[in-house]
C-alpha cells in the first residue's frame, strides 16, 4: 500500500505550536492521529464511564440526543466487524470497540407510548415518519459523540481510531445488531492504550487552511490553487513505486479509494439503509 496517499501537505507552523493561545487540549487535538497497535490492556470500567459521560454532553439537536452507543465487548462479534468491515483485522485486537448508531427509533417508540400520533391529529399538525433531514441530523448528533469520546480517551492516554466501514455491508450488520428500521450505523470506533511509540503512526499532516477555511461563501479552488495544494504530494508520489499508473495524487486517490470496491460497497449499503429508513422493502 503506498502511505503517501494518506498524507497531506500542510505542517502545523511551530510558532502556531508555541502560541501562548495554543493550551494543553489544543495541543492534544494537534497531536492526535489514528492508533490501530493497541497494548494487551483492558480499558478500566472507571475510564470507559468517563469516556461515555463526555460523548454523552456532546451537543446535540434540540437535546434529543438521537444516538445510541453500543460496547462491542464480545470478542466473536469483533472477529466478524474485522472482516466485514472491509478486512481490518485491528478491529478485532482492539481492546475497546464503540458502535456509534444514528438512531431516531427510540424518540419514534416513545412519540407511539405516549400518543403522539393522536395528539398530532387533534392539534391538525402532521402524522408523519421519519425522513431524509431526521436522519441527516440523528448522524450528526452520533458523530459530534464519537468525537467528543475521541477528545476524552486522547486526555486520558488513549488512543482511537474511526471505521467508517460500518457503513458497508448494512444487511449484515444490520442482522448482527439486530438494528431496527429507524437506526443507521455510522461509525465505529476503536480504542484502546497505544503500543510503544516505535509501532505507532506518525501523525499526519494536513491541508492548510488556505484551502479549507473561507470567509461568507464557499469559493471552488481555481488549477493553480489546486496543483499548489497537491504539489508536495505529487512530489513525494513521483519518489514512490507502485504507483499503479497513476501520474498524480489525485488519480491514485481515484483509484485506491474513490473508486474502489469498497467504496462501490458502502454506496450500495448506505441506498439500503436509505430504503429501509423509508419504509421500502430491502
Amino acid at each position: 500500500m503506498i502511505t503517501v496517499m494518506l498524507r497531506f501537505c500542510y505542517v502545523m507552523p511551530c510558532s502556531v505550536i508555541k502560541s501562548p493561545s495554543v493550551n494543553s487540549t489544543i495541543k492534544k487535538i494537534l497531536a492526535r492521529r489514528s492508533v490501530r497497535s493497541y497494548l494487551d490492556k483492558p480499558v478500566p470500567a472507571d475510564v470507559r464511564y468517563a469516556v461515555l459521560e463526555a460523548a454523552m454532553r456532546a451537543p446535540t439537536a434540540g437535546n434529543l440526543m438521537l444516538y445510541t452507543i453500543i460496547e462491542v465487548d464480545r470478542q466473536s462479534l469483533k472477529d466478524k466487524l474485522a472482516v466485514t468491515c472491509d478486512n481490518q483485522p485491528f478491529i478485532a485486537k482492539a481492546p475497546w470497540v464503540l458502535l456509534f448508531l444514528a438512531d431516531y427509533q427510540r424518540w419514534m417508540d416513545y412519540f407511539e407510548a405516549c400518543g403522539a400520533a393522536g395528539f398530532a391529529r387533534r392539534e391538525g399538525l402532521p402524522v408523519r415518519k421519519p425522513a431524509e433531514g431526521d436522519l441527516m441530523l440523528a448522524c450528526c448528533d452520533a458523530l459530534i459523540a464519537a468525537q467528543t469520546a475521541v477528545l476524552a480517551a486522547e486526555s486520558i492516554g488513549l488512543g482511537s481510531c474511526y471505521v467508517g466501514d460500518i457503513m458497508e455491508n448494512y444487511e449484515l450488520h444490520r442482522d448482527l445488531f439486530e438494528l431496527p428500521s429507524y437506526v443507521f450505523p455510522i461509525c465505529l470506533l476503536c480504542l484502546g492504550y497505544p503500543a510503544p511509540a516505535a509501532s505507532r503512526r506518525k501523525p499526519t499532516t494536513r491541508f492548510g487552511q488556505d484551502f479549507i477555511v473561507f470567509r461568507d461563501k464557499y469559493r471552488r479552488l481555481t488549477s493553480p490553487e489546486l496543483e499548489a495544494m497537491f504539489r508536495e504530494e505529487n512530489e513525494r508520489m513521483s519518489e514512490s513505486a507502485g504507483t499503479e499508473g497513476a501520474s498524480s495524487i489525485g488519480q491514485l486517490i481515484y483509484r485506491r479509494k474513490y473508486a474502489a470496491p469498497f467504496m462501490l460497497e458502502m454506496n450500495r449499503s448506505v441506498k439500503a439503509i436509505l430504503q429501509n429508513w423509508s419504509g421500502e422493502q430491502v
